[in-house]
């Protein structure tokens, strides 16, 4: 008899057990690498659908039979046979998630997952007699990541261990389905030639930056000491790094630099730029991509998007055509040069779901490195750096932190040796970065007074003074509120995550274009424009805020140095720090509790500062921001932050980890909107919808056009005019992308973005 795995494709062909066991446990053996478990992957290759193997399995396949557990049986055979903890848990969890990984859990392995399932066969030897006859020849690993009953030790470095062999297994799973049902053979991403694609940013430096460059000698001087430290720095073997220098310094290409170089000197494959927002994955996307023009469209790949891939909680027997469309729209980062979000990478580390976590064995022999470090969340530091130093010790990858106001994160290392061996101890890639900061003074910053506040008509008196100007706020509320004072006014322009990424990167590049020609331009923005934004204005207000994020502001003012006065020398740019009036509690005047506190650190530095007789803060002297990420420890104590998750990871809990491990707390969806300036793409995007419904190359062409907001209440009236897209696979609605029905321009507006129906949700950046 032939044993099948899977149903026939569209092209009438089949795919059996056979051919799908051997075919996965060869492909996760090669993501596997030279990691001292890559038997075990070939173990879990070999039977993860071991279940299959079962008559009624076979019926299931015909549409006989459904409700079935085809995957406990072969988790049981590794645990009890082969005593392969990790591979058992990593195939239980390659359909429905990893569970949990406690001896009280294990022991109860063989039983039917979900419980309303049934076992395929609970006939173990019966399933391993027709695999063996089917030419499917298991062998005892030689080394498994742990043993019963070593096991779970040090839990956080242990579940990434676990996790790193549940992502071999998912992505070779994924493909090979994948292949199947699409009716073509498992397509290989491009390779990283570094020392190539050294020799591409050099040109591009010679022949687009260094020849076209109009900033200040001075400025010129410190990027070029920057690119010769970063060089230095990569002859390092992979490790911890910081990279610490001042906005305008050029840390964008420096960083390619030395990702680059570190890779030939180390052998490294793969180049990951993770940063907060998504307006500077688009900026630093399209940099890269100048570099890198000639190569292959996917060279440099953006992900910042989980959207569309819907819940993994299964209910079902898996063979449903929604877990198959899973399979087709996730991303296994399987490119030279990755540019993806914060929560992207960091709740993937987190996960337990098949669809996030096959991508983190291309982590391996990777340059990691986050740009604008400062936006990670202090609640979840302690974890995260935790993970980052075990990614990078066990698995042959260096992690990189590159900010103007680098956290103190070393402070937090006898917190992060109690979970990883390693703890956290960097290195510092510029070691002369306080140079830097001093030949890169443009600016000087104006600290309001003891209870000086200002109201929105006063700023907006004050904006439409200047000629231009950048306006900086907490809440997307309080940019409105700018904007309503100042709707009459011309050259007014505005930017936040409301607008989807194709409106952002015109409005961006309009304003560029009148900051360039010196015609008037205005531009009120959200903490957006912060970090990495690359724009020059002479004056910026600024909210008072977290000290970084008045930094990362003023890092936008006299950016090139080259403000001149009316005698014709060199004149530093201005930056304001204002007290809104705005009355109420915290979030009223914040996004989040813990940005307020961040906020009243500064505000406690201000007081101190003038009670020794000086006027404000020195935002170019780095170790300000010591001072500030000590005091602000010492308040919020990251080590002793959430509770809930610390206690998961204590019980090996992956389930609990992941929902516990949020950038953002609440759940998103995709707004598809219809930007007046892109509505051929739109109209585009919406009939192929109609017609095939969404597919991965329909997500990545739709991100442009969409607005991340928080899921609305059940009876929001936002579901007036939000239509669920549907799916290419199975035809059923999407849970996560949207179509805005809009035909009057009601909901959208060219300045504003997105504005819901009586909308109360608050709309979010997401990765």
């Amino acid at each position: 008899m032939t044993y099948l795995a899977h149903s026939k494709n569209n092209h009438g062909q089949t795919h059996t057990a056979k051919e799908h066991l051997s075919e996965v446990a060869r492909i996760a053996t090669v993501f596997a690498g030279e990691s001292s478990w890559s038997d075990e992957a070939t173990l879990a290759g070999l039977l993860h659908d071991l279940g299959k193997y079962a008559d009624l399995f076979q019926l299931r396949l015909q549409g006989k039979a459904s409700g079935l557990d085809h995957w406990s049986a072969g988790a049981l055979v590794a645990l009890s046979k082969y005593q392969a903890v990790a591979a058992a848990l990593a195939i239980q969890g390659h359909h429905i998630g990893l569970q949990q990984g406690g001896l009280q859990y294990l022991r109860k392995l063989g039983e039917p997952h979900p419980p309303q399932l049934q076992l395929s066969d609970p006939d173990l030897g019966r399933l391993k007699l027709r695999a063996a006859s089917d030419g499917i020849n298991i062998s005892k690993p030689d080394h498994c990541i742990f043993t019963p009953p070593a096991i779970f030790h040090k839990q956080l470095a242990d579940m990434l261990d676990v996790r790193m062999l549940f992502s071999c297994l998912t992505d070779a799973d994924f493909l090979d389905t994948s292949a199947h049902f699409e009716g073509y053979g498992r397509d290989k991403g491009s390779l990283l030639d570094a020392s190539k694609a050294l020799q591409a940013l050099t040109d591009f430096m010679n022949n687009s930056v260094r020849s076209s460059s109009k900033a200040d000698q001075s400025v010129l001087d410190a990027r070029n000491l920057l690119w010769e430290m970063v060089t230095s720095a990569a002859a390092r073997p992979a490790c911890l790094l910081t990279l610490t220098a001042p906005t305008g310094s050029g840390k964008t290409l420096a960083m390619l630099k030395f990702a680059l170089e570190h890779a030939v000197r180390n052998n490294l494959k793969r180049i990951i730029l993770v940063v907060p927002f998504l307006s500077i994955i688009e900026q630093t996307a399209g940099i890269y991509r100048s570099v890198f023009h000639d190569y292959p469209p996917n060279y440099v790949l953006e992900h910042h998007s989980m959207a569309g891939l819907g819940s993994e909680d299964a209910k079902d027997d898996a063979e449903a055509e929604n877990e198959r469309t899973r399979r087709l729209l996730s991303e296994n980062w399987d490119a030279p040069i990755i540019i993806t979000s914060n929560v992207q990478l960091l709740e993937s580390l987190f996960s337990n779901r098949p669809s996030a976590c096959r991508k983190l064995h291309n982590l391996m022999d990777s340059v990691i490195m986050f740009d604008e470090a400062q936006t990670l969340p202090q609640s979840l530091a302690v974890p995260t750096l935790g993970a980052l130093s075990h990614l990078s010790t066990a698995y042959h990858s260096t992690v990189l932190f590159a900010t103007a106001t680098q956290p103190a994160f070393d402070t937090l290392d006898h917190a992060v040796s109690e979970k990883v061996t390693a703890g956290w101890r960097p290195v510092e890639t510029a070691p002369d970065h306080a140079s830097l900061y001093q030949a890169l003074r443009r600016y000087e910053v104006l600290w309001p007074d003891d209870g000086e506040t200002k109201s929105w008509l006063q700023l907006a008196d004050e904006i439409r003074t200047e000629e231009q100007a950048l306006c900086v706020v907490n809440l997307k509320s309080h940019s409105q509120a700018i904007l309503d004072e100042l709707k009459n006014d011309d050259a007014i322009f505005h930017l936040s995550t409301n607008l989807c990424p194709l409106h952002r990167r015109m409005v961006l590049e309009e304003v560029r274009d009148c900051l360039k020609n010196g015609l008037p331009c205005r531009l009120i923005s959200t903490q957006c424009i912060e970090a990495g934004v690359d724009v020059d204005f002479p004056m910026v207000y600024r909210a008072l805020a977290p000290l970084d994020a008045i930094a990362q502001a003023a890092g936008r003012c006299n950016r090139e140095g080259r403000l001149i006065d009316d005698n014709g020398n060199r004149k530093m740019g201005e930056v304001r720090v204002f007290e809104p009036e705005v009355t109420g509690d915290y979030r009223k005047r914040y996004p989040t509790r813990a940005y307020f506190q961040a906020a009243e650190v500064t505000r406690s530095m201000l007081t101190v500062a003038r009670q020794s007789g000086c006027t404000g803060l020195d935002l170019n002297y780095p170790q300000t921001f010591r001072e500030y990420y000590r005091a602000l420890y010492d308040v919020s104590k990251p080590e002793t932050q959430n509770n809930e998750l610390q206690d998961a990871i204590t019980n090996a809990d992956f389930v609990r980890v992941a929902q516990e491990y949020r950038l953002i707390d609440q759940s998103a969806i995709q707004v598809l909107v219809p930007f007046e300036k892109e509505r051929v793409l739109f109209d585009e995007l919406q009939r192929q919808q109609d017609e095939e419904g969404i597919h991965a190359q329909w997500i990545r062409k739709a991100q442009g056009l969409a607005v991340s907001v928080y899921r609305p209440k059940s009876d929001h009236p936002a579901w007036g005019v939000l239509i669920a897209a549907k799916l290419r696979y199975g035809g059923g609605p999407s849970d996560e992308w949207y179509i805005l029905e809009d035909r009057n321009n009601d909901f959208y507006d060219g300045v504003s973005g997105l504005c819901l129906p009586k909308s109360q949700s608050q709309l979010i950046m997401i990765g």
